[in-house]
């Protein structure tokens, strides 16, 4: 009968189990799910077994655990973009710029076995409250991560995603919504029309300002809309491209400016031409016929620009909210000195972007249309979820509103 082998305290040892009197460390033999033989190795005879269990485990599970401590989160990103071929190759770059930024320095240069839940959650929240990085980035950014830890899974490096339902975590901890926070009021959204309206500097971009908030389209396809895309007769405004633009390192080429697709079928759709949208498009029209400005560039075969700047050139999301920020701080500078000349404390606009018109529309949308399914194809939003959160805050703002009026009139005590 064969005896048990025993440490150097005299205790039995199992099998694959052995002590090494050479430096005093315990050691593990096991064949991997290739085949090969592998080893582990711990000072104590406790930690050693732990680790054996998560192999076995691993094993039984298929577990590459080999490779996982072996790869890294840059590698498998690197990989994870490699079948990425239906990107456009500004979207492209567009990942490998944001990941690079924050990632390959950071979490990236960790093995994939070593990361966990917490990990990312302590880096996430760092970003926000250390580098005042939005939600909405922070799940923009996530929605890069997410699937190369899929991908990850799928391989049986990893067990499972530990980004799974962080975004949710995160919203609940932090108090942070995407929702409609940089939306302006209806007051607001007056003030700064009228504002526009007439003066000598800032007249000309009321059309265009008038147009976002009364489609609530993306800067990008208010940049990429033609003429021909503008049904008058129909009233309504057909959304099938966007303008992007692409510089730096990654694109070799010497075209900036492109007309891509929407990312999705949700992006391609109909938007309804109101009345006052119409009047701000026949504005534009005869600004430019005025003026002498006619559109000037071709971009992928596109001509005939609704929206131009001086050059007859089209509109980009930089030069746009520049010009947007000029007018807020004219306004605001304005209003104080009002206020002072009449005794009473400024109403000034917050500084928003025009990616704020956006959701100011799709606020007052939500104020007026009670079908979400509506609002969700006139938004273009691929998830419903997106509508919906729109939604429930406006909705609880309206709640707001009813009870307070409602309050004024009854007399319950």
């Amino acid at each position: 009968m064969a005896t048990s082998r025993k440490d150097s305290k005299g205790r039995v040892l199992r099998k694959g189990e052995s002590y090494r009197k050479t430096d005093g460390r315990y050691q593990y033999a096991y064949t991997d799910i290739y085949g090969q033989r592998r080893f582990l190795y711990a000072k104590d005879i406790a930690k050693l077994r732990e680790r054996e269990a998560d192999v076995s485990r691993d094993l039984i599970d298929n577990i590459d655990s080999t490779r996982a401590q072996r790869i890294t989160l840059n590698e498998m990103f690197y990989t994870y973009m490699k079948t990425r071929e239906d990107l456009t190759p500004h979207t492209s770059a567009s990942y490998i710029y944001q990941y690079e930024a924050y990632v390959k320095d950071t979490l990236g240069k960790r093995h994939l076995k070593d990361l966990k839940y917490s990990d990312f959650l302590t880096f996430y929240l760092d970003l926000m409250n250390k580098q005042g990085m939005s939600i909405g980035s922070v799940e923009h950014l996530n929605r890069m991560i997410h699937p190369v830890l899929d991908m990850a899974v799928r391989d049986c490096i990893i067990r499972s995603n530990p980004t799974d339902k962080i975004v949710a975590v995160l919203k609940k901890r932090t108090g942070a919504s995407k929702g409609v926070k940089n939306a302006l009021t209806p007051q607001q959204q007056r003030a700064f029309l009228n504002f526009m309206d007439g003066h000598p500097v800032y007249d000309h971009f009321k059309p265009m300002f008038t147009f976002l908030l009364g489609t609530g389209l993306r800067v990008g396809e208010l940049g990429a809309l033609t003429w021909d895309k503008i049904d008058f007769e129909n009233n309504e405004i057909t959304i099938d491209c966007a303008l992007t633009y692409f510089a730096g390192r990654f694109n070799t080429g010497t075209q900036r400016l492109f007309i891509t697709t929407p990312k999705t079928e949700a992006g391609i759709r109909k938007v309804p031409l109101v009345s006052e949208v119409k009047k701000a498009l026949e504005e534009e029209k005869r600004n430019q016929e005025e003026q002498g400005l006619f559109c000037n560039v071709v971009i992928d075969g596109k001509t005939d620009f609704v929206f131009l700047n001086r050059f007859g050139g089209v509109c980009i999301q930089s030069s746009m909210d520049r010009n947007l920020a000029r007018i807020i701080d004219s306004f605001n500078e304005e209003e104080i000195h009002q206020a002072k000349l009449k005794q009473r404390e400024p109403n000034l606009l917050p500084h928003f972007t025009c990616h704020s018109l956006r959701h100011t529309f799709c606020a007052r949308l939500c104020e007026n249309e009670t079908n979400l399914k509506v609002i969700q194809s006139i938004m273009g939003h691929t998830d419903i979820k997106t509508t919906m959160n729109v939604y429930a805050e406006v909705s609880e703002e309206k709640k707001k509103e009813s009870l307070n009026a409602i309050s004024m009139k009854l007399n319950l005590f």
